[in-house]
């Protein structure tokens, strides 16, 4: 029903049922008529309140708090202006979304990390669910299904005041859903060298009862040891597998969507190369050599197309394994990840 209500084809040759609503600051209910009552210096209606100033180091805003039944489809946000953007904004603004009254949030990730962007660095993604445009402008469109009430907010774990935000949730109203309907899922790990043990497999989502589809990954990767770092594997260990995963990739660039290292051929060396498609991704590297002693890759793949379904549990892991002169060796480097998911709500 989900992928129904979300394909152009039954969006725009059927009759569209439902309401179609907003909450922005210049209507932070989504009250119908209630947009840009707020008057600005051209008088009122005339952007009086584009966005939320001034959020404080260890404050929590709620951008939306909405009773009623239907979907989100689109989240935008964008943070300061390019001149007083400030470090650890993206890695320390922490998003999170709640179903139904619920009291832990389904939706927990650093705004950055979220949007495909770690490391504090903006950079351009365009894939079909996540689409971060310049400038720093970051737009969901994985559909966000609610039976009663939903709640996004923003907490500022920085040490430093946000001084502007602005945002924009955009859903339908609906008279019901589906028995079957999913909740969006979305949760942020990390795992540093200091922490880990050598041939460790780091764990991106572990969900011992649950019911569902797994479908997208990001992951960011500090990497302190040089040569090819990126030999691990990916594992789905999906309804009872325990030693031995059913799902076993070839490669960590091989998941991403690429192939030897993302290296093209250049003046007889491989460079590492980035881009960004609708559902595979490598859309950040801090370095363009691959020997580099220390450096910072973002990637992302989104299973639109291939959900990976479970029925009462998922664990999904990656190796950390190199390569240097034809042999494998473990390494040891900083992850990052965010996994996406849908499952039924308890």
């Amino acid at each position: 029903m989900l992928e129904k209500m979300n394909t152009f084809t039954n969006l725009l040759t059927r009759r569209i049922s439902g309401e179609r609503r907003a909450i922005n600051a210049e209507n932070p209910t989504g009250e119908k008529g209630k947009g840009g009552i707020s008057a600005s210096e051209l008088g009122p209606c005339r952007k009086g309140n584009p966005c939320i100033l001034d959020i404080t180091p260890g404050a929590t805003v709620t951008l939306a708090d909405f009773s009623g039944c239907g979907l989100i489809d689109h989240i935008w946000f964008t943070l300061l202006d390019p001149i007083c953007f400030q470090p650890h904004t993206l890695s320390g603004t922490i998003l999170r979304i709640y179903w139904d009254q619920e009291c832990t949030p389904s939706v927990e990730a650093p705004i950055g990390d979220f949007f495909c962007c770690g490391f504090d660095q903006n950079c351009i993604v365009n894939s079909a669910p996540i689409a971060v445009n310049p400038n720093r402008s970051f737009n969901c469109y994985f559909p966000m299904p609610f039976r009663k009430h939903f709640r996004i907010t923003i907490q500022n774990c920085t040490n430093e005041t946000i001084p502007r935000l602005f945002y924009q949730i955009d859903f339908r109203l609906l008279s019901t859903l589906p028995e079957d309907t999913v909740y969006f899922h979305a949760k942020w790990n990390q795992r540093l060298k200091n922490t880990a043990n050598l041939g460790e497999d780091y764990t991106i989502l572990s969900l011992p009862k649950a019911d569902g589809h797994y479908v997208g990954t990001y992951l960011a990767v500090t990497s302190y040891e040089p040569y090819c770092w990126c030999e691990g594997e990916l594992k789905f260990y999906i309804d009872g597998d325990l030693e031995y995963p059913t799902i076993c990739g070839t490669g960590t660039e091989d998941y991403f969507g690429g192939a030897w290292a993302f290296g093209i051929p250049h003046n007889g060396h491989a460079v590492e190369t980035t881009f960004s498609s609708l559902y595979t991704g490598f859309p950040y590297f801090s370095h363009p050599n691959v020997n580099q002693t220390i450096s910072n890759r973002g990637l992302y793949r989104f299973h639109l197309p291939d959900p990976i379904m479970f029925n009462h549990m998922i664990r999904v892991t990656i190796q950390q394994i190199g390569k240097h002169d034809g042999h494998l060796f473990e390494r040891i480097d900083d992850i990052t990840s965010v996994a996406y998911w849908y499952q039924t709500h308890e």
